[in-house]
């Protein structure tokens, strides 16, 4: 047998359903509505910043944790926002966007065959990094409409291999809001088996209906355990900067730390400032507008979908509107994703890529974090199903 062969972790890690779509999408002129690439623009001295910054000079790598001047406005703005009290020279680390500090914590404190809690419906990546790294992804289903936490399925999900939860909130692509209630049975079950929290708080600020966004780290005997991931993609449409980043105790910093400076180096320099001069400059109003602009985003898509006989999970937060499928053609969710972009030139997400093998089939996500021209086109399109 030749050794030349891929690894057995490859047949298992394919090509995500998000980004065919998106392929597709641009191979026949559709509306992208698929991926979470928040087209919107950038705040114009975010921008300015980041271009004179690379005019400046500040081109090279950066400190393995990031700049001084970011590290030290993230710190500002986890106090002030979070209400977590995070050292900017020991506890904070910049990264290659979130995804980097999720696949950086991971390699730093999980070993290969440690189980891994994982909520349903799912962001494909959270589940595919951990098999790649060779980590068992376990999946605790939420109950739909609403997506409600059932404490008795993930108690039972526990088994003495489980070393981690991975907590997405609001969620991609449910856009759920846990509540405190939730976050502290999380919580209690976390310190109860002694397991690191890894949670994803990319969407903060995206919150709609007087939804409220809770650190789970706040809670009492969590900061220890919890890993804090986010990051300036969504919140200043700058998703292909990769600038994010994770607060964590000291105790985790340094090896996390070098496993991202293993893989990633740093993020870009440049950019770095860029997102610095964001959190130093922008006011409250900007976050505050954010969500109000973007409720109205999923109020217009919700209704776009409705017309269509789309029936939609209306999310509390993050933007992305899962929606029922059954009427359209298609045995399968990708089949009626293609289906769909077809019929209507717009493009949408297979359900399945978020569920266990056997679950999602007749769901579609939608993306509405999309500039308002292209948003009207898409709402347009789908009222003609």
């Amino acid at each position: 047998m030749s050794k030349l062969s891929l690894s057995t972790i490859s047949p298992l890690i394919i090509q995500s359903e998000i980004r065919s779509m998106s392929v597709e999408c641009d191979r026949v002129g559709g509306i992208n509505l698929a991926q979470g690439i928040c087209d919107t623009e950038a705040p114009s001295f975010v921008v300015e910043q980041a271009m004179a910054a690379i005019r400046e000079g500040h081109n090279i790598y950066t400190r393995l944790d990031g700049i001084a001047a970011l590290r030290q406005a993230i710190g500002a703005k986890l106090l002030r926002h979070n209400a977590i009290a995070a050292d900017p020279d020991t506890e904070i680390l910049v990264t290659a966007g979130a995804t980097g500090a999720f696949y950086a914590a991971c390699l730093a404190l999980l070993n290969p065959g440690d189980e891994v809690l994982v909520f349903e419906p799912f962001y494909g990546y959270h589940l595919s990094t951990l098999t790649s790294l060779r980590m068992v992804p376990v999946v605790v289903p939420l109950a739909a409409p609403d997506f409600e936490l059932d404490p008795a399925l993930l108690r039972q999900a526990i088994t003495p291999r489980t070393r981690a939860i991975v907590l997405n909130t609001p969620s991609n692509p449910s856009g759920k809001v846990f509540s405190l209630a939730e976050l502290q049975i999380i919580a209690n079950i976390a310190i109860e088996h002694d397991l690191f929290v890894f949670c994803d708080e990319i969407y903060e600020y995206f919150l709609f209906d007087g939804a409220r966004h809770i650190s789970l780290a706040t809670l009492p005997g969590m900061a220890e355990r919890t890993i804090t991931i986010s990051g300036f993609s969504k919140t200043f449409s700058i998703t292909g900067w990769r600038v994010g980043y994770l607060t964590a105790s000291s105790r985790w910093i340094p090896s996390i730390g070098y496993f991202h400076d293993l893989t990633y180096i740093c993020s870009p320099a440049p950019l770095q400032h860029g997102a610095a001069a964001g959190l130093l400059k922008l006011s409250q109003s900007f976050y505050e507008g954010l969500s109000t602009e973007y409720q109205q985003k999923r109020d217009q898509l919700c209704a776009a979908l409705r017309a269509a006989g789309l029936t939609p999970f209306v999310p509390a937060g993050a933007y992305y509107v899962l929606a029922d499928s059954s009427r359209i053609p298609g045995t399968t969710a990708p089949q009626k994703a293609r289906n769909l972009l077809a019929a209507t030139g717009v493009a949408s997400v297979a359900g399945s890529a978020f569920f266990a093998e056997g679950r999602g089939d007749n769901l579609l996500r939608f993306c509405f974090g999309k500039r308002p021209h292209d948003l009207d086109r898409a709402c347009a399109a789908l009222q003609t199903l």
